[in-house]
């Protein structure tokens, strides 16, 4: 995961905390098809039950993953909107499931995610898991012990309320009103800038630390704080559910790939997946699924087996 690679385990979904503010917000969707519900404070999975099986790319599969006709996923299902329960508190949903979910069924296969904590999953891949799904950044470290199959870029961005009356410009964020993850590296990054503006004569940062990333949310909503900053997927999240409420700024910082996880030296499902990923990309379900989340912002053009980092 982005926030686990980078220390961000203490990052909170955003959940039903934000109902209140979409239940405030008017109708519509920006970045997402018509199918989701705006009056929800979750968003349903994307329906992937016209994907058709591709017969070439099936065929590269090994048997020891097509064997039950099943392809397994290990997730940790703690990271909305990547992965995390729906209400009935049974359902694992997010965009990560339905790619999962998709690239299963241009293998001909069934998925199923299995929740996991998040470090057992890459010992497992290969013996209890057929891949890992789950936020994954791509390392040089976790690549001596797993491949990847690119899919996403993720970094961190700012957020402030829909067309940015205080005028918050990310380029100059000394003395904002600042909501932040406690724990975050984000928490972190805005108290170390925060140094760096005292130390240049201009007013710091006015930190507030929100154990849950839906009270930092609401504090942007509301006026309370001008700005808030997370991980890209989640910060896209907060926008699409709050539903016309708040926007992005800037750009994504920090940006890097997060890969599908495949059992080192399996060159077949490596191959396959990628070319079930790329399939999708080329005849756009990937961005439709993305944009279904609210997470455009972190699409790829291609996926790549083992991408530099």
């Amino acid at each position: 995961m982005t926030h686990y690679a980078k220390g961000l385990k203490a990052l909170a979904a955003v959940t039903l905390g934000t109902a209140m503010i979409v239940s405030a917000a008017a109708c519509g969707t920006t970045d997402a098809d018509s199918s989701s519900d705006a009056s929800s404070s979750t968003i349903k999975s994307y329906d992937v039950s016209a994907i058709n099986k591709d017969d070439a790319i099936a065929a590269i599969l090994p048997a020891s993953v097509t064997k039950d006709d099943t392809l397994t996923v290990g997730s940790d299902i703690s990271y909305a909107p990547a992965e995390f329960l729906d209400a009935d508190g049974k359902t694992v949903i997010g965009y990560d499931v339905d790619i999962s979910k998709a690239v299963a069924a241009v293998l001909g296969l069934k998925e199923k995610t299995v929740p996991s904590s998040f470090d057992s999953i890459i010992p497992s891949v290969g013996s209890k898991y057929d891949i890992g799904m789950s936020a994954f950044t791509v390392t040089k470290e976790r690549l001596k012990s797993v491949d990847f199959v690119s899919y996403f870029n993720a970094g961190s961005t700012y957020v402030v309320q829909k067309g940015n009356p205080k005028k918050i410009d990310s380029s100059d964020l000394c003395g904002d009103k600042f909501a932040v993850g406690t724990g975050t590296i984000q928490e972190s990054a805005v108290g170390a800038l925060s140094k760096q503006c005292t130390a240049a004569g201009k007013k710091p940062m006015q930190i507030q630390s929100f154990k849950a990333q839906s009270d930092a949310t609401t504090a942007v909503a509301t006026g309370k704080a001008d700005v808030f900053y997370a991980d890209s997927p989640v910060a896209g999240y907060a926008v699409k559910l709050t539903n016309g409420t708040l926007q992005t700024i800037g750009n994504d910082v920090d940006v890097a790939p997060e890969g599908i996880i495949i059992k080192k030296g399996d060159a077949a499902t490596a191959q396959a997946v990628q070319k079930a990923l790329q399939k999708l990309m080329d005849d756009g379900t990937y961005k439709k699924i993305l944009g279904h989340w609210g997470v455009s912002s972190g699409a790829i053009e291609k996926a790549e087996i083992n991408p530099a980092v």
